[in-house]
């Protein structure tokens, strides 16, 4: 590898560590009791574990390797544009553009045939058009309901009624049957802790 090819992966590297610090507003629990939101990388991290765990439960095996390198790229955009919640309608407006732009810096830091690589893989998954990038979506999906479940239940504190999360769900709970047994059983929690707002 040529120098200069190693100090931009070095420069990549260094930006997409940022995406330690893009909060989410799922909350994550501490072992003393108390919590603190979770980030975007650490999201990445558990929907690539969902997606390891959940691999050998779906009927018609996506590619392991693919979907896992759209994950880890299917969220680099928020260092520029930051997170959206789901059930923010006015930020979900502008979403798509502002995520477009973000991609247009974040992906060209890299050698050329880098970026076009990330961008594609970041493409894919938006598209959602390949078994890959399906059962990514599901499994993004999945880890933000897990989160909310095993940490505060922010759908309460944000004012969301169980059927708003039944739209951006569904999707989801369609790409195998193990997605169905597995936020069948996180909406089962949920109700139980009463963590959506009445």
């Amino acid at each position: 590898m040529h120098a200069d090819r190693a100090a931009a992966l070095i420069e990549f590297l260094a930006l997409a560590d940022r995406l330690k610090h893009i909060e989410r507003r799922g909350e994550t629990a501490r072992p003393d009791g108390t919590s603190r939101r979770e980030n975007s990388a650490e999201h990445c991290w558990n929907v690539a574990l969902v997606a390891v765990l959940l691999h050998g439960e779906m009927p018609d095996a996506p590619d392991l390797g693919h979907t896992l390198a759209m994950i880890a790229a299917h969220d680099l955009v928020e260092i520029e544009a930051g997170d959206t919640f789901a059930y923010d309608e006015a930020h979900l407006l502008t979403q798509a553009a502002r995520e477009t732009a973000a991609a247009d810096i974040v992906f060209a830091t890299l050698p050329p045939d880098l970026g076009a690589k990330l961008r594609a893989l970041w493409e894919e998954f938006e598209q959602g058009e390949t078994p890959e990038a399906r059962f990514a979506m599901a499994c993004d999906r999945a880890q933000g309901f897990l989160q909310g479940v095993i940490g505060t239940g922010h759908w309460r504190d944000a004012g969301i009624a169980e059927a708003v999360t039944h739209g951006r769900m569904s999707p989801a709970r369609q790409v195998a049957p193990a997605f169905e047994a597995l936020i069948g059983t996180l909406y089962e929690r949920a109700r139980a802790g009463r963590m959506f707002a009445e």
